[in-house]
């Protein structure tokens, strides 16, 4: 083989062991059953194993080094698939439970919807209760970004509205143990499941942007009722697989825009893939630039208007929060369903 050929695929096969044994050490450190420790050593010694075959695809030994490799990320990858979620654990309490629903005719019955008391960002009343809705009176969706990290990451919320302005929230959220904190690096790597949320606004809007100090913005969605019916009963849907099978959540592949793209698209909706759905700080800029939101005034006038933060502190989570957080925010024409 020629010299120049042989360097490239030397190279590209050293790339490729770099990287692997970059998320395979990341995975044996988040993830193997062991003490503190134990998971440094077993991530270390994979570490230095990896780089000691790079070193090998220099030398004649290259052939052997690269079998040795593929091994043992092999063992590595059926230790992986054997991961799987828990299925109860002492969870911390808002997201303790799994909403579930049943559906019969029109008629939607939704358990364990959360609806806590919020004082502060630790004080709080838990309440998690029972509603039925008639799905036939769904007219609207909008669309919530909190920003809790920058410009660039926010947490999506959906929110569908009913004849006699009755909002319904749904929340994709990372289901952590109670003491546990939200980690994007660690969540890439099977740390916490998924849970779905069905809620009341004044608490899962509300603890954002009153008790969070959140950055959080609400855009009207272009939607017509039967495309906001689809979306809330594919919600429905998914949470209830959900609570037969327990998934983990993932930062970039699995996550509270990512998943709800999919479900955007189970519905109906063409939802092309872009670079902002995974970047989701930039969602209401794919929204505007598709036309699913209002765009009778520039983004950056409509984005001002859409900061809910200031009224929501006035409204002070009272029975009028969902009115209060809308006003003066323009609401495009739905488009008729095909």
């Amino acid at each position: 083989m020629p010299r120049p050929i042989a360097f490239v695929l030397i190279l590209a096969v050293a790339l490729i062991v770099v990287v692997v044994t970059a998320w395979g050490s990341l995975a044996l450190w988040y993830r193997l059953p062991l003490p503190g420790a134990g998971r440094a050593i077993g991530a270390g010694v994979f570490l230095v194993f990896g780089l000691f075959i790079v070193a090998a695809l220099t030398s004649r030994l290259r052939i052997r080094a690269i079998l040795s490799f593929t091994v043992v990320f092999a063992l590595i990858i059926v230790w992986w698939g054997s991961i799987k979620p828990e299925a109860s654990a002492a969870w911390s309490p808002d997201v303790a439970r799994q909403v579930t629903g049943s559906i019969n005719g029109n008629s939607l019955t939704l358990t364990d919807v959360r609806d806590f008391a919020w004082r502060s960002n630790a004080d709080f009343t838990e309440r998690w209760t029972t509603r039925t809705y008639d799905v036939s009176k769904v007219k609207t969706v909008d669309l919530f970004m909190s920003y809790w990290a920058g410009p660039k990451i926010a947490h999506v919320i959906f929110s569908f509205g009913f004849e006699g302005g009755e909002q319904l929230p749904w929340s994709i959220e990372v289901r952590h143990k109670a003491g546990g904190a939200f980690s994007p690096l660690a969540d890439l790597f099977k740390n916490d499941p998924l849970v779905i949320l069905a809620a009341d606004e004044r608490d899962v809007v509300g603890v954002r942007s009153n008790m969070r100090g959140e950055d959080v913005q609400i855009y009207r969605l272009r939607a017509s009722p039967e495309q906001a019916r689809k979306l809330l009963l594919e919600y429905v849907a998914e949470a209830n697989a959900l609570a037969k099978t327990p998934r983990f959540y993932n930062s970039i592949t699995t996550n509270c825009t990512t998943s709800v793209a999919k479900l955007m698209r189970v519905a109906g909706d063409k939802v092309p893939f872009d670079w902002r759905l995974i970047v989701n700080g930039y969602l209401p800029d794919y929204a505007y630039d598709r036309g699913a939101i209002d765009t009778s005034m520039p983004l950056a006038r409509l984005r001002e208007i859409a900061k809910i933060d200031e009224r929501a502190q006035a409204d002070g989570l009272s029975p009028e929060f969902s009115r209060a957080i809308r006003f003066g925010v323009p609401s495009p024409t739905a488009v008729a369903t095909p």
